[in-house]
């Protein structure tokens, strides 16, 4: 068990400034090395709650719901679900964060994650 996985995300460090055209600065999170199997339980059940509640939860809700569950649960408070709103690329927005559940979820790893630790090792 020495080589858990770990997975990543990024949040923009200066949106002001990328905004008006600057140069886009990064600030990387990381997924505790241990993730404890009660956090995935908790994916499926947040997964399960919104597939029986998809007539009665609005996209926008939805998405707030996996905002927090990624900030909260699967980065431990290193930022809030207000950090992804202001920091995060709108387009990638909901692919994102389906990654970061299936990742919770079944283990699976970007391929920018992957490309990242490669280099580490």
């Amino acid at each position: 068990m020495a080589n858990l996985k770990r997975n990543m995300i990024k949040l923009v460090k200066n949106p002001e400034e990328a905004m008006k055209g600057n140069e886009i600065e990064y600030d990387t999170f990381w997924t505790s090395p241990f993730i404890p199997a009660s956090v995935t339980y908790e994916a499926m059940d947040l997964a399960d709650d919104m597939e029986k509640n998809e007539d009665k939860i609005s996209a926008r809700e939805t998405v707030d719901l996996l905002g927090t569950f990624v900030a909260d649960k699967i980065y431990g408070g290193q930022f809030t679900l207000e950090d992804i709103k202001n920091k995060f690329h709108g387009p990638d927005l909901v692919g994102k964060l389906q990654e970061q559940i299936v990742f919770i979820a079944q283990g699976q790893q970007n391929d920018e994650t992957k490309n990242f630790l490669a280099k580490k090792r």
